[in-house]
């Protein structure tokens, strides 16, 4: 089934973890090169490149050592050269490549800049944190379902699941459910209600443990029958622990807003 996401679940459940600040680098002077390549001077500055990309591949610590990092940038230098005296640099391909990276890196940079220019405030996450953790409630609950397209076909399977008690709810979800949990025999593991769509969570709450839905329940997905298994109190993750991923959201919506910002303004044909 597919919900309709809330922060509160992006954090519980399935949020992306806020990037780490790069590593410090113990880097060469920028006015002094790593060394100088057939005449070619090799700036300090690739140190940094170098570490940065060894440590996001989590390379092992003999390759973040100078030496190692030096003859990194000198490996890279002596590539590049070759490629320019065969002319490779001049190749259709490669030239879109170089700009395309260039301009990546250059979005980077304005991103970068931007985030700094507004930075998540303190008290901004922490209101998110309070409106996330007030929607999601104080219980959640395991449920099972069986979606199916018409209200007939749900009427026709609460009648099969009423007539028999040997009849179970789990089977006749594996067999009739068009749902992607289908195969777990409709089970939806355990939910909060503000994550599912109004209708759904209205029905699923007002079950007593192991009753199902007398009546189909219709949503914007379909029809669905509704058992529900179990019901605990949620202990919803401490301030502390999730604050960083709620940042990360935040700058994501700002990032998503700048976007639209710079597309209205911008003339694309």
């Amino acid at each position: 089934m597919k919900h309709a996401r809330l922060l509160s679940f992006l954090i519980v459940c399935c949020a992306l973890p806020v990037q780490a600040a790069d590593a410090p680098a113990t880097t060469p002077a920028a006015d002094k090169p790593l060394a100088v390549v057939n005449g070619e001077a090799v700036p300090g500055m690739y140190a940094n490149f170098i570490r940065q990309n060894r440590i996001k591949r989590e390379m092992p610590p003999e390759s973040l050592t100078d030496d190692s990092i030096k003859d990194g940038a000198v490996t890279a230098v002596l590539l590049a050269q070759d490629a320019v005296k065969k002319g490779l640099d001049k190749d259709p391909t490669v030239a879109a490549a170089l700009q395309f990276q260039k301009m990546e890196l250059l979005g980077r940079a304005a991103l970068e800049a931007y985030l700094r220019a507004n930075p998540i405030k303190e008290e901004t996450v922490k209101a998110e944190y309070e409106i996330a953790k007030e929607k999601a409630g104080s219980n959640e609950y395991r449920a099972r379902h069986i979606l199916v397209n018409s209200e007939k076909e749900a009427r026709d399977l609460i009648v099969k699941l009423n007539a028999s008690r040997k009849t179970k709810f789990e089977d006749l979800a594996k067999k009739y459910s068009k749902d992607t949990s289908a195969g777990n025999g409709g089970d939806l593991g355990w939910v909060v209600p503000a994550n599912l769509v109004p209708e759904f969570a209205q029905a699923m709450v007002g079950l007593k443990k192991g009753e199902v839905t007398k009546n189909p329940v219709q949503t914007r997905f379909g029809w669905h029958v509704i058992q529900l298994e179990e019901t605990r109190k949620l202990d919803f993750p401490d301030y502390e622990k999730i604050k960083n991923r709620i940042a990360g959201q935040l700058q994501q919506q700002q990032i998503g807003r700048l976007v639209k910002e710079l597309a209205a303004t911008a003339k694309v044909e």
